[in-house]
């Protein structure tokens, strides 16, 4: 299964110079409930953007189009269909293809480019839904279609000390 998590403003931002658009450590501690334990896959650049590369506590996965990098702590794979297909006898008569078991729960967590290129094959969303928009983000999500994608669950918050904006924890799945 295939989930896909990301906080987004109002206007679909998501990050703004290689960064989140703001602090919101219930975000934090809700990804983290989340995706401990398990498998995340990013994006070079989001790997690299992480306090403390690669997370602990997961599987790390780093989607490149370089063949042969490599990332202290992480796994690379070359291309979405490394983490997708099932395995295939290779001519050499080992199997190839398909690093995650797919009975297991993989989480994109970004960035932009990986989100759209794992937006048609994701099976669930986990979205925090920040209530505020930043018209200087650089880098957005695509926009949640409801004929293909249905609310399960939403849970909203008020901003208080520690956490500036009002936001909504979300799930989704295909409708």
């Amino acid at each position: 299964m295939i989930s896909i998590i990301v906080a987004i403003a109002e206007n679909y931002a998501i990050g703004k110079k290689g960064d989140l658009l703001c602090h919101l450590p219930a975000d934090l501690k809700h990804f983290k409930e989340i995706t401990s334990g398990k498998t995340v896959m990013m994006g070079e650049r989001t790997f690299f953007s992480l306090p403390k590369h690669p997370l602990p506590n997961r599987r790390n996965i780093v989607l490149t189009d370089v063949h042969g990098k490599t990332f202290e702590g992480a796994e690379a794979v070359y291309s979405i269909e490394e983490l997708t297909t099932p395995p295939q006898p290779s001519p050499q008569g080992r199997e190839k293809g398909c690093i995650v078991n797919p009975e297991e729960e993989l989480f994109v967590i970004g960035g932009g480019m990986v989100y759209r290129q794992m937006m048609e094959r994701a099976d669930k969303l986990y979205i925090t839904h920040i209530h505020h928009s930043w018209e200087d983000a650089d880098t957005f999500f695509p926009v949640i279609d409801p004929a293909i994608w249905r609310q399960t669950s939403a849970e909203r918050h008020e901003a208080d000390e520690k956490n500036p904006y009002d936001y909504t924890f979300a799930e989704y799945e295909r409708a």
